[in-house]
């Protein structure tokens, strides 16, 4: 079965479960609107999609618990990317609490937003970490080109604990710009315990004119660093609707990847995200 790795649901019509002030910027408008599983399903199915892992979007456990029930609800959510409060000592009994759920599969914090650029290795966030990592479950980085720095930090801290690198980081595509990325992703990827999310690129690049080929030598950069069996496919819907649709982002990375060979392809598309996120079959 292939599966998105990376997705979002929210509900914006009120009653608001969240707050979503995010969407209240003038370039989110597109994508002002709720986006549930039966707005994704549809897409998913177009492209030979049959499964698919909800990642956070809100540093509240109540979100865990909403996702969890939708994911009770619709066989196709394999898993849900949920949220704890790392440097919070109550930590590790809040992971327990979602533990328990089948479908808990992992945890993200949003370190892009923290006024804190070194918010992922203050020593208590560390300590969440290590609680993570005493319980297996895997680890979301959501970096900005300038947390990427401190991505070894924390795989040599915690590593026995799987961790993911979202969207490569953030490069900035739109500006062609490496020199200030390339050397520290390289880096991670020398730690065993850290893979990489094929996601959310289309957004970095630009939003009206990106083809495959200005996405293409980032994910080669990936490809050649991390390996296939190291690197998963996520759409990043719908925040990708602000540059193109479910389809094309799709259909963006499948044609990046067409000279590999076909189990590697599987990795990508399936595999990986099943290993990583320990799935069931």
């Amino acid at each position: 079965m292939n599966i998105d790795a990376h997705q979002h649901f929210w509900q914006v019509e009120q009653p608001a479960p969240f707050d979503y002030a995010w969407l209240n910027k003038s370039e989110m408008e597109p994508i002002r609107r709720s986006f549930l599983p039966e707005d994704l399903l549809p897409h998913l199915k177009s492209v030979g999609i049959e499964q698919s892992i909800f990642v956070q979007t809100q540093h509240t456990l109540e979100e865990n618990r909403w996702v969890l029930q939708l994911a009770d609800q619709h066989a196709f959510i394999a898993g849900v990317v949920g949220w704890v409060d790392l440097a919070n000592e109550a930590c590790e009994d809040q992971l327990l609490e979602f533990n328990q759920h089948p479908k808990f599969v992992g945890v993200r914090h949003v370190t892009q937003d923290e006024p804190d650029d070194d918010f992922i290795i203050r020593p208590a966030v560390l300590r969440g970490l290590k609680a993570l990592e005493k319980h297996g479950v895997p680890f979301d980085l959501l970096f900005y080109v300038k947390h990427l720095k401190h991505a070894t930090t924390v795989a040599r801290h915690v590593p026995e604990l799987p961790l993911l690198i979202d969207h490569l980081a953030k490069p900035r595509i739109k500006d062609r710009a490496m020199a200030d990325w390339v050397d520290n992703f390289r880096a991670a990827a020398k730690l065993p315990n850290v893979y990489c999310k094929l996601s959310g690129l289309v957004t970095e690049a630009d939003w009206t004119t990106w083809s495959a080929s200005d996405l293409q030598p980032y994910i080669q950069i990936a490809l050649d660093e991390f390996g296939p069996a190291r690197c998963m496919y996520g759409s990043d819907w719908p925040v990708c609707k602000l540059a193109g649709s479910y389809e094309q982002v799709h259909g963006a990375l499948v044609e990046c990847v067409k000279s590999l060979s076909d189990s590697e392809q599987d990795r990508i598309f399936s595999g990986t995200a099943r290993e990583f996120y320990r799935l069931e079959s």
